[in-house]
């Protein structure tokens, strides 16, 4: 199986953005184009906060799903761990 990523990205309006990914560099490139997401796509400059390899891709939508659910306090302190 492919590893994934769950990434983070800070929004140009301070918004937090949280995907999945099997190839994180590419993801990247896409949300920077704005080609990424019509969420980042209007909130560009985008940086990457933080990422988290995952075994899978499964366990990357999981965790993408968890981390959707937090508050944007618990968002922050998990980006500054």
């Amino acid at each position: 199986m492919a590893t994934a990523w769950v990434y983070m990205l800070r929004c140009s309006d301070g918004s937090l953005y949280t995907g999945w990914t099997i190839d994180l560099d590419r993801r990247m490139e896409a949300h920077s184009s704005g080609r990424g997401s019509r969420y980042t796509r209007s909130r560009l400059p985008v940086t990457l906060a933080a990422s988290f390899r995952m075994e899978d891709p499964a366990s990357a939508r999981r965790e993408e799903f968890r981390i959707k659910r937090l508050s944007r306090t618990e968002k922050l302190a998990l980006i500054a761990r």
